[in-house]
């Protein structure tokens, strides 16, 4: 890849922070609410999931200097473990990002459809509102990297720009909410406080992720060595400060006990500061904030088809790219067409999210543990000008327990679900091996 086409400071930042910023931040304050006992319990799950994601952002700011290389999630797994479980782990993702940005594009479309259509046929509309939205964003995609980017570049201004309006309605006291906390004190034991934190955590957790796919940009990242960690790191610090203002914001004007009932909490803040013109403008809004995260799915998900097909797991034409524009023709049109096959299960998004959040737990604790096996390998490179953490191994350890520990919680409260995702990881080991033993057909 050409210098000029090659991925800055400013846009590495931008796409760290609109892999993590989706439509969460506007929907799962309420989920966190539903389960947190508590408020402390509610904002402590917000605090800790943000130490979590800069430990988190700080390991895998070292592994994508360590090992820059396109398609970098999958190829981790390759090199540190083995080529069977970078394809289990990265087939699953894969899909189940796909089923999340269909999903995410059908939620968006909820918000900007009854803006377009008359009430009769607007549940009729958001399917193909959410298609086109897919369609529109694979196109500015085929239009190259450098597109793609400054596209989301303006995106994640006009997303952070909505978080700043629901921030700015903290100051404005005649909008709070004065009804006194009620709490359940039958859920006040050890016990279920701690039940409550983790269910909480699950849905912040899920918040905070998604900056871990910035290291399938490792090639096309100026300077990686120093680039990545740097967006990787300031992306992270600026989303927690977001969140928890954010999440303050919800709970100061809609009140704790009504956050946790209440739907569409950023389009009721902003009602309540602009009245009905708020409530239609931040719609719009939020729905163009649905639009950054489509836009940032398409560009990082093809490269690790690119990465899975170059060790010769899928075919060789999962490789083709347009040079000129460095865009991976094949696997971007393959990945948008899922998308759009996906989009029609879309009623099941709230299972298939659970499904692929244990799943992440798993995927998250064990690519942070490539550290480890990435120190030893590389020792050649200290020195050299590669970023290194600070309180290793303290740091990654800590990540890997807290993921360790949503991933409990879920098996505890969904053991079924738990049950299925292992099946199926363990299913796509399996085919792995099946496929290596044949030999495959590159076209």
């Amino acid at each position: 890849m050409t210098g000029k086409n090659k991925l800055g400071l400013f846009s590495i930042t931008m796409i760290v922070i609109g892999l993590v910023i989706g439509t969460g931040i506007f929907r799962t304050s309420k989920d966190a609410a539903a389960a947190a006992a508590t408020p402390t319990i509610f904002f402590l799950a917000w605090i800790v999931a943000g130490l979590v994601a800069l430990c988190g952002a700080l390991t895998y700011a070292e592994i994508g200097s360590r090992y820059p290389v396109t398609g970098g999630y999958y190829k981790i797994f390759s090199y540190a473990y083995h080529p069977s479980l970078a394809f289990g782990i990265n087939a699953v993702i894969l899909i189940s990002n796909a089923a999340s940005l269909s999903g995410v594009a059908l939620i968006g479309s909820e918000y900007i459809t009854p803006l377009l259509f008359n009430a009769g046929v607007v549940e009729q509309a958001k399917p193909f509102v959410a298609m086109a939205a897919i369609i529109l964003f694979y196109g500015v995609n085929l239009l190259g990297l450098r597109m793609s980017s400054q596209t989301q570049n303006v995106l994640m201004i006009i997303k952070i720009g909505m978080l700043l309006v629901i921030i700015a309605a903290l100051f404005f006291p005649a909008l709070h909410d004065t009804a006194p906390v009620v709490i359940d004190e039958s859920k006040t034991s050890a016990a279920a406080l701690l039940l409550s934190f983790g269910v909480a955590l699950k849905a912040t957790s899920f918040t905070y992720g998604g900056y871990q796919q910035t290291i399938n940009f490792g090639e096309e990242v100026e300077n990686p060595q120093k680039n990545i960690p740097r967006g990787i790191i300031i992306g992270i610090i600026v989303i927690i400060g977001l969140y928890l203002l954010v999440s303050y914001s919800y709970v100061t004007i809609i009140g704790f006990n009504n956050l946790k009932e209440t739907t569409g909490i950023a389009s009721v803040v902003a009602e309540k500061m602009f009245g009905t013109a708020g409530k239609y403008a931040s719609s719009i809004l939020l729905f163009l904030a649905v639009l950054a995260y489509v836009n940032v799915l398409l560009l990082s998900n093809p490269r690790v088809m690119y990465a899975m097909s170059t060790d010769g797991i899928l075919p060789k034409v999962f490789q083709k790219k347009e040079e000129r524009k460095d865009v991976l023709t094949v696997s971007l049109t393959v990945f948008a067409a899922i998308c759009v096959i996906v989009l029609f299960f879309a009623d099941k998004f709230e299972r298939i999210l659970s499904f692929t959040i244990f799943l992440d737990s798993i995927g998250m604790a064990t690519s942070a543990a490539t550290i480890f096996i990435l120190r030893k390998r590389t020792k050649h490179l200290n020195g050299t000008g590669i970023y290194s953490m600070k309180l290793y191994p303290i740091l990654p350890l800590f990540f890997i327990l807290a993921y360790t520990f949503v991933g409990t919680m879920i098996a505890v409260n969904e053991p079924k679900l738990a049950l299925t995702a292992i099946s199926v990881l363990a299913g796509l080991i399996i085919i792995y091996f099946i496929i290596k033993r044949k030999p495959v057909i590159n076209n």
